[in-house]
């Protein structure tokens, strides 16, 4: 229904029936958190239950302004995810470790500050962990990183000193030529002396940096998981990520750590690596979950806290 043709029909609902309106973010007001457009919403109903994490971090009339209208509370799905990150991240049980991957620190600055602030140990690991070997002072050929980024790379690890959470990065790397599924492939070694050839690129972490990984996670009793070790989706470039992520899950199966992973790219990963049901947690979330990670208030948990409920 239209929120017009749902205003119109309320009347005529009985107990048990479901009303299920258009997707309202078409709706102007919606994206706006517009009080006019929030007052119609609540005037549909009685009682307002968010079930939608991943919509968590948006003010939207939806997820924030009707929920400070009526009496509000969180859905099943909602509350298990709360509970699963509290436990992850707010009242955690130590150490207390995480994996960042991906491709960029630009987008992570916030996240990767925070966290430091927040662990025992940071595996990072991707294009990620370039920026960082670059600002060590690594030749890094045609690798992506981002080199206007290395003063913040070495802020982070700064940070991390001061905060005494070590920062694991890949002791060695599978390096190629080519960007390709199948592309040959030398084993290097990372460090701050590393220098490539300039047709050469880093695309996955390598077996000893692997084996180190591992032995982290077995010290570990909680770790938080967002990102690939490397290129996953072209093989051979998957292998970091998938002995990383089947180790984690071996881990969990055993009860020997709690993990809790989120992130559309983390959860594609795990899939492929078949160690996603093994996790106690997998959030399906995308910017909602990063957010969390990041320290930020979630508009549309904190509404369920405010006036209205």
């Amino acid at each position: 229904e239209t929120l017009e043709g749902a205003e119109a029909r309320t009347d005529e609902m009985e107990g048990a029936d479901i009303l299920l309106l258009e997707n309202i973010r078409f709706h102007p007001g919606e994206e706006r958190n517009d009080p006019d457009f929030a007052a119609r919403l609540a005037a549909l109903g009685d009682i307002y239950c968010n079930d939608a994490f991943s919509a968590a971090h948006r003010a939207h009339a939806s997820t924030e302004g009707v929920a400070r209208l009526l009496p509000s509370c969180a859905g099943r799905l909602m509350q298990a995810e709360l509970g699963a990150l509290e436990t992850a991240l707010s009242t955690p049980k130590r150490p207390l470790g995480a994996v960042v991957g991906g491709a960029k620190v630009s987008t992570k600055i916030d996240l990767l500050s925070h966290l430091v602030t927040k662990l025992d140990v940071l595996v990072i690991g991707g294009g990620r962990a370039n920026t960082f070997l670059g600002a060590m002072g690594a030749g890094l050929g045609t690798s992506l990183r981002e080199e206007d980024h290395y003063e913040t790379a070495r802020d982070i690890m700064i940070a991390a000193e001061t905060a005494g959470c070590r920062i694991i990065l890949p002791t060695d790397g599978r390096v190629a030529r080519a960007f390709k599924a199948g592309a040959a492939y030398d084993t290097v070694v990372l460090d701050g002396e590393t220098e490539l050839e300039d047709d050469q690129m880093i695309l996955d972490a390598g077996d000893n940096a692997v084996v180190g990984i591992l032995q982290e996670f077995k010290a570990l009793n909680t770790l938080i998981w967002n990102g690939p070790l490397g290129a996953f989706e072209i093989p051979p470039f998957d292998t970091a990520t998938v002995a990383a992520a089947q180790a984690a899950a071996a881990l969990t199966r055993s009860g020997d750590l709690i993990t809790v992973a989120g992130g559309g790219d983390t959860v594609a990963a795990l899939n492929q690596a078949g160690a996603a049901d093994d996790f106690t947690y997998i959030s399906t979330a995308g910017g909602a979950f990063l957010e969390w990670m990041e320290g930020k208030e979630l508009p549309g948990v904190a509404a369920l806290n405010g006036a209205g409920s």
